[in-house]
């Protein structure tokens, strides 16, 4: 009986990993797989009130990427989870981290990447059109740039 409690608990923990990498996807939403691009992919589509594509991206540790969302709504964003992460919230967000995510992949996972059309802010409009362009990059992305040595600096060395 104790053997077949391990089993079970071994199945339901082998089960539980395999669907962790599956997102959860809100009523409205068609889910769409992407292959990592060898040249620049881009995605075109139109977000409204959830009812639009979403997208997953496998990569695998080492991959450089740099993802840029566009759209002439104000009102239209991208988020992107890593889904093999259980937090709900998002690893970036074009509504307060700016249009373009550009990094270097740490471990194997696969990247969400959900437009959507804000409903919290005033608008007119049932949704707006977006393109979504994935670049495979040849090198890491550079540092953010540091003060030039021996030249002042307003905040001190």
């Amino acid at each position: 009986m104790k053997k077949l409690w391990l089993f079970v608990a071994a199945a339901l923990l082998v089960c539980s990993s395999a669907f962790a990498a599956e997102p959860v996807l809100q009523p409205g939403e068609r889910l769409e797989k992407l292959q990592f691009p060898a040249a620049t992919m881009q995605l075109k589509g139109w977000t409204k009130l959830g009812n639009s594509a979403v997208y997953t991206l496998a990569v695998k540790a080492g991959q450089h990427v740099k993802i840029s969302f566009e759209s002439r709504s104000k009102f239209a964003f991208l988020a992107i989870f890593d889904v093999n992460n259980n937090e709900d919230e998002a690893i970036f967000g074009t509504d307060e981290d700016g249009p373009s995510y550009a990094t270097t992949i740490k471990q194997d996972t696969t990247l969400l990447l959900r437009p959507y059309y804000s409903k919290a802010s005033p608008r007119r409009g049932l949704g707006a059109p977006y393109t979504i362009q994935i670049e495979p990059l040849a090198t890491a992305p550079p540092p953010p740039a540091e003060p030039a040595q021996g030249k002042p600096s307003l905040f001190g060395p």
